[in-house]
């Protein structure tokens, strides 16, 4: 009794430790959760995107407006009125002052969409993963580590077009004459960085609504688990709804912003497209380099919004493929032989269970193993329950779920028609600037 109670103990303390070893985790993970959401909270201050009061939201768009919109302005015209008799080549005009426009337009739309919804519901909640949610402790890890991946993917997308923008700007002022180096380092290095305020801010509205569709792959991950820990329909149904209901919430946040990013990055691309095809002199990177480089910033803004939605949306309609296996296997699978053998094809039931009494009652055949028969309990509960998973299929069929622009799911679908659409006008525009003479 002795070597029993000291073995129980070590069992006991075996156990405990280990608990008090996965709150810690809990807690340190928890912790580090903590500190990437107050990192990313500190950096979106930082660009403007929380108003939350009077004072930040003047701060914000004042700075904005002065940064993004006047320097780069009263610049570009300054370089004109110094230049137009001197360099024939630079057209300002022509190009750079409506992609100066075309950019802020669209840093401004981020900051307007982007501080509204952070002001009405704060970084946590418009994340997902405030605590009324239920799964903070069991995803912090996760989030932050999709928060990471967010701020190294802000480098990686923004790095390049910021050493194309330099090497533009270096370009032009080696082959645009100054009155000195001086005069020539100091555009270079407002413009760059006008530029890079104004880029930051759109690639950081679209990486947010990035790392928020991400977030949520987590937890559609989660629930391809779940098909496989539970058996009860009711929490597939009652999760399922959750999630749903967080992606429709998603998508009623951004779809103001998704659709204003991608009319304004439509129409400046073909408003440029315009003075281009008609611009009968020269176009060279030094006067047309900087439409270029915004261009690769905007499309590369566009590509990570339509990436998010078409992964997400995916991500939701794949449930119903993986609930059909779930079913198919539960249908088909060992615990529901004995039942299957006898209730799955129509009318066999009664003519097995004949055959097998007449073979039974014969007294010279040999021994044969007993095959118990399935009881109408047993069937009406094998039936119940294949009913309950086939309407949970249906369900799922009948709601995929995904990010949605006014009831438009953004799947491939979409995207394929927004390129065949954009492909038409592209060749609209080029049929009506470009013009192919002959001489006789």
């Amino acid at each position: 009794m002795t070597d029993q109670s000291l073995l129980l103990n070590l069992k006991s303390d075996h156990i405990q430790i280990s608990h008090d070893q996965d709150h810690d985790q809990d807690q340190e993970s928890s912790h580090d959760l903590d500190t990437c959401l107050q990192q990313l909270d500190l950096y979106l201050l930082l660009l403007g995107f929380n108003q939350s009061s009077y004072i930040r939201f003047g701060i914000s768009w004042i700075t904005f407006l002065m940064i993004g919109v006047v320097l780069p302005v009263f610049v570009l015209l300054m370089i004109t009125t110094c230049l137009n008799s001197k360099c024939d080549m630079y057209q300002v005009q022509g190009f750079e002052l409506v992609v100066v426009s075309s950019h802020a337009s669209l840093a401004a739309s981020a900051l307007l969409c982007l501080s509204h919804n952070l002001r009405k519901y704060g970084i946590r909640k418009f994340l997902f993963v405030d605590q009324d949610n239920g799964h903070v402790q069991r995803f912090s890890k996760d989030y932050g580590q999709k928060i990471s991946e967010s701020k190294r993917a802000l480098l990686l997308w923004f790095l390049p077009c910021l050493a194309l923008k330099l090497a533009r700007e270096v370009i032009r002022m080696m082959y645009i004459p100054h009155e000195s180096w001086w005069q020539s380092c100091g555009i270079l290095v407002t413009l760059t960085f006008s530029w890079t305020y104004v880029t930051i801010i759109f690639l950081s509205s679209c990486l947010v609504f990035h790392l928020v569709c991400n977030l949520q792959i987590i937890h559609f991950d989660d629930y391809g688990n779940l098909l496989e820990r539970e058996t009860d329909v009711l929490v597939f149904i009652e999760e399922h709804a959750r999630l749903r209901h967080h992606l429709s919430k998603i998508s009623h946040r951004f779809r103001i912003y998704i659709l204003l990013v991608f009319i304004l990055v439509t129409s400046s691309q073909f408003a440029t497209l315009f003075q281009i095809t008609e611009f009968r002199d020269k176009v060279t990177f030094i006067n047309g380099g900087d439409f270029a480089v915004s261009s690769i910033a905007q499309v590369v803004g566009v590509i990570l919004c339509l990436n998010a939605a078409a992964k997400i949306s995916h991500r939701a309609q794949g449930i119903s493929s993986l609930a059909s296996r779930w079913h198919a296997l539960a249908s088909c699978g060992p615990d529901d032989t004995s039942q299957m053998r006898f209730s799955n094809r129509n009318g066999n039931f009664e003519a097995a269970n004949s055959l097998l009494r007449s073979v039974s009652s014969e007294s010279d055949m040999e021994p044969m193993n007993y095959i118990p028969l399935p009881t109408n309990a047993q069937l009406t509960s094998y039936l119940a329950s294949y009913h309950r998973r086939q309407a949970f299929l249906m369900y799922l069929q009948n709601n995929p779920g995904g990010i949605t622009l006014y009831g438009w799911t953004v799947d491939r679908g979409l995207i394929n028609t927004i390129f065949f659409i954009e492909l038409s006008l592209v060749l609209f525009v080029f049929g009506r600037t470009t013009v192919f003479t002959t001489t006789t």
